[in-house]
């Protein structure tokens, strides 16, 4: 698919970073996008500069819970009225949060939430809107994963268990998929994007929708979670524009395994030379210097 002219995306998890970014260079190239997200603030922030980067197109944004199967259909159902359409050319499901990092200390709400976003969004986005891209002449699905799809950790003093389960889920699922693609849909593609450290607001998102439990934070760890944010975002050596534009290069090129950032480049190799090494009380910089 090198030409996006005319073509219809779903972008999930659209409020915020690379999926603002997905549906903003999309617009741009001629592509009309709908959209879902829990933020209805930050959807609009979103359609507000699609509209801009691409005024002939058709931008929709709703609200809809990726981990809800009713929500995602009824996003479905709006999706095909609102484009007056019955089938999609790309399907992104980009939604994530973070949170439930230790089986001992995290609590389970947290700790299933943060799952079920992760995993549960995209095996659902993948169930309600795959029937949509095999109904079009040719479609492509990406799914975010993550490094944590491929290395389970952030470092030795940090558990990681529910976002890095969900992302190792996430990844299976697409390399099976690709089989499962050429068999039943030989016209649709599949990618598995791996980001590394990228400027977006998941940490925010994961405090305001349920990854991180809040009503068991105190007012300190509040206020450090949400330093902890705009640190994160400030410093990613990739943006949400970059990686972007990574992911859109992907599937022009049809690409089924999509590294973003020299981290997850470095980290890919590492991993892959001394996998038994891989979790021996190594931070990311140790592991791939």
């Amino acid at each position: 698919m090198q030409d996006f002219t005319n073509k219809i995306a779903v972008v999930t998890g659209g409020g915020t970073g690379m999926g603002r970014a997905l549906v903003t260079q999309l617009a741009a190239a001629g592509c009309h996008v709908a959209t879902c997200d829990l933020a209805e603030d930050n959807l609009a922030l979103t359609r507000a500069a699609a509209a801009e980067a691409g005024p002939d197109v058709r931008v929709t944004a709703h609200r809809a819970d990726v981990a809800d199967e009713e929500a995602l259909v009824r996003f479905r159902d709006e999706v095909l009225e609102q484009h007056d359409t019955d089938h999609i050319h790309l399907l992104f499901n980009n939604a994530g949060i973070g949170g439930g990092g230790s089986m001992f200390t995290a609590t389970r709400e947290s700790w299933e939430r943060t799952f079920n976003v992760c995993w549960g969004g995209v095996y659902l986005g993948a169930r309600v809107f795959l029937p949509l891209l095999a109904a079009a002449d040719e479609g492509h699905i990406v799914n975010t994963s993550s490094v944590n799809g491929f290395w389970a950790s952030l470092g030795p003093d940090r558990p990681h268990t529910a976002y890095s389960a969900a992302k190792f889920a996430v990844k299976g699922f697409t390399e099976a998929l690709i089989t499962d693609l050429r068999i039943n849909a030989p016209h649709v593609k599949a990618s598995v994007v791996m980001p590394g450290h990228i400027g977006t607001s998941i940490v925010e998102n994961s405090m305001r929708f349920g990854g991180m439990n809040l009503a068991d934070m105190t007012d300190e760890d509040r206020r450090l979670a949400e330093e902890m944010a705009a640190v994160f975002e400030a410093s990613a050596p990739v943006t949400a524009d970059q990686a972007a534009e990574v992911i859109l290069q992907g599937v022009r090129d049809e690409r089924w395994r999509i590294l973003i950032g020299d981290d997850a480049h470095a980290l890919d190799e590492a991993v892959r030379a001394n996998p038994e090494g891989a979790y021996d009380g190594l931070s990311l910089g140790e592991l791939t210097n």
